[in-house]
């Protein structure tokens, strides 16, 4: 299970904080995400997932700490004593809407005709956090779907460059397909040095990156329109068991 670690080596201490009015007790290794989902304190998030390495890059799952004037990532922000931390308000409600709105503005996300149409993280998030329409320009931009892979394809049009791929890829499977070329809104998913993922020299065809997707954008060939699930949950088996060894 991916770590914030505190700071130089020493002994773990049992700390003290409030989440949302609850005194809660936790370890001071762990994250504010990690204690408030072992509390059933839901947070939103979309790059974070259990067994990869923290990313901090979506913010939807900041939150609010006493004596900060800025929101905080809550899955890279350790737990102190005396803490005070609030998951959910008005503020956090419209920060967390506007980045869904942004993230649907930037590329072309067509629920309707998706093949992870009910299963999509994205359109989950959008649902919770009400947010019903888009106020911001769409981009519109011509984004590839790359077909070349025999069993997989990738659609770039559905891409929230959340990086699960490239990390389960990079981390559990040790073979480092994928990466990510380009800056801001130009960002691009690759493989290799920008090759068709068909023609890729590095991909074991494992599956383990289409499986932790949170979109449509990475998906078996042969779905149709709301056919494609995903189960990222043999993560935490796999990272457990490497530990063990």
């Amino acid at each position: 299970m991916s770590r914030v670690q505190p700071p130089g080596p020493h002994k773990i201490r049992v700390v003290t904080l409030q989440i949302d009015g609850r005194d809660i007790g936790a370890r001071e290794d762990e994250t504010i995400l990690e204690v408030a989902r072992e509390n059933d304190i839901p947070i939103p998030t979309l790059c974070y997932l259990e067994g990869l390495s923290t990313w901090g890059a979506c913010r939807l799952c900041v939150v609010e700490i006493e004596g900060t004037t800025r929101p905080q990532s809550a899955c890279s922000t350790c737990v102190a004593e005396g803490m005070k931390v609030i998951t959910n308000s008005e503020r956090l409600e419209r920060y967390r809407r506007t980045i869904l709105e942004l993230l649907f503005a930037e590329r072309n996300h067509v629920c309707s005709v998706c093949v992870s149409n009910g299963h999509c993280e994205l359109q989950q998030l959008a649902t919770a956090c009400k947010m019903d329409h888009v106020r911001f320009k769409y981009r519109n931009a011509p984004y590839q779907v790359d077909p070349s892979h025999d069993l997989f394809r990738v659609d770039h049009n559905r891409c929230v460059l959340c990086t699960r791929c490239l990390r389960v890829c990079d981390e559990i499977e040790g073979a480092h397909t994928w990466d990510v070329m380009g800056r801001g809104v130009e960002c691009l998913l690759i493989t290799d040095l920008k090759q068709p993922w068909g023609e890729s020299q590095s991909c074991t065809s494992c599956g383990k990156c289409v499986q932790v997707c949170p979109t449509g954008a990475l998906t078996k060939k042969g779905t149709a329109a709301g056919e494609m699930e995903k189960h990222g949950s043999f993560l935490v088996y796999l990272t457990e068991m490497r530990g063990n060894r």
